[in-house]
């Protein structure tokens, strides 16, 4: 397998996943039993209240973020992929039209933001068939991807498969697709990092942005160089609401600078990626490929 198989002779495919998860997530005005953990300012809620400081800080990912992150895109004619819980894009659908218009994929991230590992196997069926059909609605395309929040149940890809999904995201182990034919429907691996993601900046506050810059870079830089050997892509995880705020965003500015200055990236939403992969290197057994 050479490093040659992207197109234009590219060495790299840079995947850059913006997760939408704002308005999805947990809070007790959606009946929920508590706000949701996942707070900036470390208050640890037990108790059924309103967190109303953590859902203003969700709110600034929509208000301001989502749209610094779009234009920034925009301006470097880098297509991303919208890692998007459903729920989110319904109470947004100014963010949905703007996605689409702009060009970027919508992947399912959940119908909301919230752990599906828990769910039966009916539960977790109807769960993705919900997030896909609105997610078609709103966006104007079925998503063809998926992300879970955190962890999956062992029904997850098959389930995905019968629905129709082309990749899932929810593993960490390479560099590049693979497929998982444990399945009836074999499902392509399209595998994330947490390592380089902004949330970082968010559980671990001594995590710099200037830190996260460089760690980016460093691991642009190493697969850039092994991708002339052998296919490579890299992740790069993002959030509305982390790095959206403006000393975390012009990090992220000077990163993409950073690739705009290498001429063999090829800068792709994971569902051109996961199509380019299976046409040339279907699972096997199926005909075709290199």
């Amino acid at each position: 397998m050479n490093g040659d198989i992207w197109p234009g002779g590219c060495r790299l495919a840079l995947s850059l996943v913006v997760n939408v998860e704002e308005g999805a997530e947990l809070t007790v005005a959606d009946g929920d039993r508590g706000p949701d953990p996942v707070d900036e300012l470390g208050v640890a809620l037990r108790r059924p209240v309103r967190n109303y400081g953590n859902e203003s800080n969700y709110r600034y990912g929509l208000a301001r973020g989502a749209p610094r992150i779009l234009d920034l895109l925009a301006r470097h004619g880098m297509p991303a992929t919208f890692a998007a819980a459903a729920l989110s894009l319904e109470r947004s659908p100014e963010l949905a039209r703007r996605i689409a218009a702009d060009g970027h994929e919508a992947c399912a991230h959940g119908w909301r933001w919230v752990h599906q590992h828990r769910m039966d196997e009916a539960e977790e069926r109807d769960f993705i068939a919900r997030a896909a059909g609105s997610i078609e609605e709103t966006v104007g395309e079925r998503p063809v991807g998926w992300l879970s929040r955190y962890l999956q149940t062992a029904n997850t890809r098959r389930l995905l498969g019968e629905a129709g999904f082309l990749y899932h995201m929810d593993d960490y182990s390479d560099d590049r697709p693979f497929w998982d034919t444990g399945c009836a429907a074999p499902i392509l691996i399209m595998p994330y990092a947490i390592d380089s993601n902004d949330m970082k900046m968010w559980v671990a506050p001594a995590y710099t942005p200037e830190q996260w810059y460089r760690y980016a870079v460093d691991s642009f830089d190493l697969l850039y160089r092994e991708g002339q050997r052998e296919p490579r892509m890299m992740s790069l995880g993002l959030h509305l609401r982390i790095i959206g705020r403006p000393g975390r965003f012009v990090w992220l500015e000077r990163f993409l600078e950073h690739v705009r200055r290498h001429k063999h990236v090829w800068v792709a939403r994971r569902a051109d990626i996961a199509r380019h992969w299976a046409e040339l290197y279907p699972p096997p057994g199926q005909a075709g490929g290199r």
